[in-house]
C-alpha cells in the first residue's frame, strides 16, 4: 500500500467527545467496529463507526504491465489483501466487510492515538484533504467528504467486493481485478478503496468490536496490506501425449 488510516466517529473515553476530526495515518494498525448504544438521547442509542482507508501505486503496477511483469488484462487478477492482527478486546464474529473504491482524493496524515482520537487532520471522518499537517495540529481541512465518513462508489458498475468473516480472526482477501483494471487504464482516478461493514450489519443494534489488521507502517513486513496479482505463469511441456516416430512409417 502507498497510503492507509482509520477514520472513525467513535466517542472518546468521556462518551461525550467524538473523534470525528482524529486522524490515524502514522499508526501501525487499520481497525473496523461498529458499537451501539453506549449512549442515549431522545434521538435514540448512538451509534459509533470506524472504517479504513487505503489506496496502492498504481502507477507502478502500470509500469509492471509495460514491462511484461504483469500479463495484459483478461489474464491476471487482483487481490486486496489485509491481515488480522491479534488484540486483547472482543472480536466480532457473523460479519461482512466491503471493499468500496474511494471517489476522490485523500492525504493520508500523521496521526496515530487509536484511543482518545487527539491527533486531528486529513484524512479524518470529515475531511478528505487537505496541504499536510504536522501531528497534533487542530486547524480545518480544506476539502470535506460529501458524505461524512467518506465518498465510496458503491453502484452495481463500480465494482464493489465483500468478504464474510466467520471467527472474526480471518484475513481479508477480496477481488479487486475489475476496478483495478480500470485504474491501470485511466479511465478513472485511482483513490484507493474504503473497507467497512455492510449497511446492513451497520444498522443492527448490536455491536462488532472490533477487527484490526496491520496497516502499512508495521514492523512485520510480510504482513503489512498489498494488492496481490495473480495469474497462471506455468510452463508446461507435452510429457502426456506420445507419438509413433519411426522412419519406417509415412
Amino acid at each position: 500500500a502507498s497510503a492507509d488510516n482509520t477514520i472513525t466517529n467513535a466517542f472518546n473515553s468521556t462518551l461525550t467527545t467524538r473523534g470525528t476530526g482524529s486522524n490515524m495515518g502514522a499508526s501501525d494498525i487499520l481497525e473496523v467496529f461498529n458499537i451501539y448504544g453506549q449512549t442515549s438521547s431522545s434521538g435514540g442509542y448512538s451509534v459509533e463507526e470506524s472504517r479504513i482507508l487505503i489506496n496502492f501505486p498504481i502507477s507502478s503496477i502500470s509500469a509492471d504491465r509495460t514491462a511484461k511483469f504483469i500479463p495484459v488484462s483478461g489474464s491476471v487478477n487482483f487481490y486486496i489483501k489485509l491481515y488480522n492482527a491479534i488484540h486483547p478486546y472482543t472480536v466480532p464474529d457473523n460479519f461482512t466487510l466491503v471493499a468500496a473504491p474511494v471517489s476522490s482524493s485523500w492525504t493520508e496524515g500523521y496521526g496515530l492515538d487509536m484511543d482518545e482520537y487527539k491527533d486531528a487532520g486529513v484524512s479524518n471522518w470529515i475531511s478528505a484533504s487537505s496541504s499536510p499537517r504536522t501531528r497534533l495540529d487542530n486547524g480545518v481541512a480544506s476539502s470535506s467528504w460529501t458524505n461524512q465518513g467518506g465518498d465510496f462508489l458503491t453502484g452495481s458498475n463500480d465494482s464493489t467486493g465483500s468478504q464474510f468473516f466467520t471467527l472474526g480472526t480471518e484475513n481479508l482477501e477480496i477481488d479487486v481485478t475489475a476496478r483495478v483494471e480500470k485504474w491501470i487504464a485511466g479511465t478513472t482516478g485511482s483513490y484507493g478503496f474504503g473497507i467497512f461493514l455492510t449497511s446492513s450489519n451497520a444498522a443492527e443494534a448490536r455491536s462488532y468490536y472490533t477487527k484490526k489488521f496491520f496497516g502499512r507502517g508495521s514492523e512485520f513486513e510480510l504482513w503489512r496490506p498489498h494488492l496481490e496479482a495473480r495469474w497462471n505463469s506455468q510452463t508446461a511441456d507435452d510429457r502426456g501425449n506420445f507419438y509413433i516416430s519411426s522412419s519406417l512409417l509415412s
